[in-house]
């Protein structure tokens, strides 16, 4: 089954749907008074002693403390855009889908077209939309009113309207805004407002108590949610722009659409990361949610306050984790670094002299476990710095040095593509290829420099389609050996029959590192 990334703002036409949400919440919980036959106001019994629960009354007190500390500073951000129109395929579509979607199933009816609380009243059929209305959250990190937010809470606002906890309403200005993070700072005026300090995610660790607030589903607001670290440094998921750096940090502190924007914290209170998405089949919290890295969201939200503008750092170079299946390849003792995939022309990178196949393995003297670390770091690093990235090369360890570039929109910055090889099943390769021919070549829109195979065809649950091949896709390496022609890939992967073989890919305008797993046997002439 497949899951997408669900952006947590909220599109909603009014508020009075949370009179019928309520009620609907309500009633759910009167059916369960009853349980076994005992009722909740019986009260016999007694309590249990403050002593023998102390620790779980010591957390309770704990928690309390953080959240009294950290709510004054959580806003709810409501926003009057122009609506855009715009269609998106299933593929790469975000969850602002109009009023009510992010709802869940077992509401939608209130906030339905002809529903009780609709948007356009009883049965009337809805005009053509010409604005929306999003709700999502936002945090005050200044006493002087500077909020930071998502990017995708407040894009194309016209209007932004900014609700505190002591339900004072504010108009706020936009700042700023930085499309590649998805964040954005607003600002109110005023002064000794309640703020929260910038914590720092790098030192965060899996199993840590983190505390999540916001408005979810736009109407709960100043909400707060109780978890725990449940893994950092997940990749970017989203396959419409490799570009975005990944970093995220993953928490079962629950979340949900209209918690955009709102912060994560730590047991001290300090802000380590800016809830903006999660993976969920159907809208809403299904245990993973994600939050940007005050890492990435401090950097990015200094910058805005200070000229309304990011500027990211820009290697030119795409990538692959190192994993179990291709260390080996790379003569590497370690399944940690990040694998270099394609060098733009023209780009630091390439200036640097590095190329495909290198293994950056440090920056700057720190370690690189991934891609998304790398993407992370490099992101941070202001253009025009010089850096030190430490590479495998053949076996033999080296360091580069190289000034950072910008990134601009139409550039590629360094990408890493997490989905570079699946486990391979026993068979047939499952793949046929052909060699690249002019035609092919402007059928499939390859650029001229691009050379090799051309995968024509692909069994389904084949090694082949379990490692990610496509037709389309051309085969530009094999095992570190340039392919020129299909006759040469079939000649160069038989030649390796009962081994793991690593591939180069060219694939949607870049290049990635494949495993395919050994077959059992291979059919005759240009099919495998």
């Amino acid at each position: 089954m497949t899951t997408t990334p669900n952006k947590l703002v909220g599109r909603t036409a009014r508020t009075a749907g949370i009179a019928g949400t309520a009620a609907a919440l309500v009633l759910g919980a009167a059916f369960f008074i009853h349980h076994n036959g005992v009722h909740a106001s019986d009260g016999y019994g007694t309590p249990i002693e403050d002593s023998s629960v102390a620790p779980l009354t010591d957390l309770d007190r704990a928690m309390e403390t953080v959240a009294a500390h950290v709510t004054p500073a959580v806003v709810n951000v409501a926003v009057t855009a122009r609506a855009t129109g715009e269609q998106v395929s299933s593929e790469d579509q975000e969850p602002d889908e109009g009023p009510g979607q992010q709802v869940p199933p077992q509401f939608r009816h209130f906030f339905a077209p002809g529903g009780p609380f609709g948007q356009f009243g009883f049965g009337q059929a809805p005009p053509q939309p010409q604005i929306e209305h999003g709700i999502g959250s936002g945090v005050i990190i200044s006493p002087d009113g500077f909020i930071v937010t998502n990017n995708h809470v407040v894009n194309g606002a016209t209007d932004i309207r900014v609700t505190m906890n002591d339900r004072r309403t504010f108009k706020a200005k936009l700042i700023g805004t930085d499309k590649l993070t998805d964040l954005a700072v607003i600002k109110i005026d005023g002064h000794g407002l309640p703020n929260i300090p910038w914590g720092d995610s790098t030192k965060l660790r899996p199993g840590q108590t983190v505390l999540a607030f916001g408005s979810p589903f736009g109407y709960f607001q100043f909400s707060v949610t109780r978890g725990i670290i449940s893994a950092l440094d997940r990749p970017n998921p989203y396959a419409n722009d490799a570009r975005k750096p990944g970093g995220f940090i993953q928490t079962d502190a629950a979340i949900n659409p209209g918690n955009s924007g709102g912060a994560l914290v730590d047991a001290h209170g300090e802000l380590i990361g800016i809830n903006t998405f999660i993976i969920s089949d159907s809208g809403s919290f299904a245990g993973a949610g994600f939050a940007i890295p005050s890492q990435i969201a401090h950097n990015v939200a200094e910058s805005l306050m200070k000229t309304g503008t990011v500027h990211h750092g820009y290697l030119g170079i795409s990538m692959n984790d190192v994993n179990p299946d291709n260390y080996n390849f790379f003569h590497l003792q370690e399944t940690t670094g990040a694998i270099i995939t394609q060098v733009t022309p023209d780009s630091p990178a390439s200036r640097a002299d590095l190329k495909t196949g290198d293994v950056i393995t440090s920056l700057n003297g720190k370690p690189i476990p991934n891609g998304s670390a790398l993407q992370v770091a490099v992101s941070t690093i202001a253009p025009g710095s010089t850096i030190q990235l430490g590479i495998v090369r053949d076996g033999k360890s080296q360091t580069i040095e190289l000034k950072v570039g910008e990134f601009h929109g139409g550039e590629q910055v360094a990408s890493a593509d997490q989905n570079s090889s699946a486990p391979g099943k026993t068979g047939k390769l499952g793949l046929a290829v052909q060699d690249l021919t002019q035609d092919v070549r402007q059928q499939a829109q390859i650029p001229s420099q691009v050379n090799g195979a051309v995968v024509a065809n692909v069994r389904p649950g084949s090694p082949a389609d379990n490692a990610g091949l496509a037709p389309g896709d051309v085969i530009l390496e094999v095992d570190r050996k340039p392919v020129s022609n299909a006759e040469q890939f079939v000649n160069d992967v038989r030649a390796n029959a009962g081994k793991d073989t690593l591939l180069l890919v060219w694939s949607h305008g870049g290049a990635t590192y494949r495993v395919l797993h050994p077959a059992d046997s291979s059919d005759n002439q240009n099919g495998m």
